[in-house]
């Protein structure tokens, strides 16, 4: 398998050949995304929530981002790498969105990034290719601005609020996107997106008329506590099988069962010590 480039996602597009992505965020999981042959691998700022411990992504940060970037690059490298672009990483100014995408590229290793927004990010889009970066747009349900969306809540059910993804897609392809995500809307939504937009389009709870599907990794393997969207299938349960491994190993350990002889090393010398007999 060679390096994923944008040429060959458009021509996945034009083939109708299904794009694959999923987030990953240290070296372990962008190196389990490459042996199973993933397209795409996003490092999304979802990682404040399942790898950082915060209630929402907002309060993920620039360095933060960079950091995993960073790690994941290390293990990538056939897969299309994208770094998601934080919360006011781009939303004060054009420059400033220039500046700090730039880090992601130069520092992070990725070969795109990604902003969330509709009309509003149009001027950051703009001016991030006019700097010769890749972007990859995010319209629907947006993390980031979820309060004032009233919540993690489908997007686009009325004909109004449609046409204004749609119209805010469009806009985001002519600002220099390369790729569009759309998330939590409606399948008849995302159908008419996709078939307006002549780059690729990747859903995440939008339906299977998108070129392509991403998913949470954790929320993939299962290795989430907690519930997950309507949209995620559980394509394993890795987070119970951790957990019975781990109580099994806390029981050895206890009960004196683990190590054993077949887990210890022992000295190439039969005696540490010789004593010599005189007369």
């Amino acid at each position: 398998m060679s390096k994923i480039t944008i040429t060959q996602l458009q021509q996945m597009k034009q083939r109708g050949e299904k794009i694959t992505a999923l987030t990953a965020y240290d070296f372990v999981t962008a190196a389990l995304l490459e042996r199973a042959g993933v397209d795409i691998a996003l490092v999304g700022d979802s990682l404040g929530m399942v790898a950082l411990g915060y209630e929402s992504t907002v309060p993920v940060t620039l360095r933060e981002m960079i950091h995993h970037c960073k790690a994941v690059r290390r293990a990538t490298h056939n897969a299309f790498v994208i770094g998601d672009m934080p919360f006011l990483s781009y939303q004060v100014s054009p420059e400033e969105a220039v500046r700090n995408a730039g880090r992601f590229i130069k520092e992070g290793g990725c070969d795109a990034v990604k902003i969330e927004g509709g009309l509003e990010a149009v001027p950051a889009v703009a001016a991030l290719t006019r700097a010769g970066m890749a972007v990859m747009g995010h319209v629907g349900l947006t993390p980031q601005s979820a309060v004032r969306m009233g919540g993690y809540r489908v997007q686009g059910r009325d004909e109004d609020s449609a046409q204004r993804i749609l119209d805010a897609a469009l806009a985001l392809e002519q600002a220099g996107c390369v790729l569009m995500v759309l998330e939590a809307v409606p399948e008849d939504l995302a159908a008419r997106v996709t078939e307006a937009l002549e780059i690729p389009t990747l859903g995440i709870g939008a339906g299977v008329h998108c070129d392509g599907q991403v998913l949470v990794l954790p929320d993939l393997l299962g290795l989430g506590s907690g519930p997950v969207p309507k949209f995620v299938k559980k394509y394993a349960n890795l987070g119970d099988q951790a957990v019975d491994a781990i109580e099994r190993f806390c029981a050895e350990v206890k009960g004196g069962e683990f190590p054993t002889d077949a887990h210890s090393y022992h000295s190439t010398r039969s005696d540490r010590t010789r004593t010599s007999s005189s007369g």
